[in-house]
């Protein structure tokens, strides 16, 4: 499953709009929707990625698969996926807190997006200055 540029770009636009939409009537109080029903669209993108994610990454199982050229390409799909399960953890944490269903500080909340930006910051860092120029 290949997707153009402009098809992610397209895709991506459509779902946060229906984010912020629904964000804004839960936020006006016109919606009295449960605060999961609003991160619909956002859980629906999210696992688009990690589908297409997990494919690719089995795709190094089949036979044929070159390797000499996949450990580095397999490091940056890892760290995708990780990348991926630390905003689904801070979304799942930040919708229960809203929705009340835990009193957990919101400092705690927010770790895993701390990480994820930490990680973020790493993986730039070593892009920049560590990663050979051909």
């Amino acid at each position: 499953m290949r997707m153009s540029l402009a098809q992610r770009v397209l895709l991506t636009w459509l779902f946060t709009l229906l984010f912020l939409i629904m964000l804004v009537l839960k936020l006006d109080e016109k919606a009295p929707w449960n605060w999961f029903l609003i991160f619909i669209p956002v859980w629906i993108f999210d696992t688009i990625l990690l589908v297409m994610l997990i494919v690719k990454m089995a795709g190094r199982c089949k036979s044929g698969f070159d390797p000499r050229n996949g450990s580095q390409n397999m490091k940056k799909k890892v760290w995708y996926l990780v990348a991926m399960l630390l905003k689904l953890a801070f979304c799942l944490a930040l919708c229960a807190r809203l929705q009340r269903f835990t009193t957990i500080k919101l400092a705690y909340v927010f770790i895993p997006l701390w990480a994820l930006l930490i990680g973020g910051m790493v993986e730039l860092g070593y892009n920049i200055f560590y990663v050979r120029r051909d």
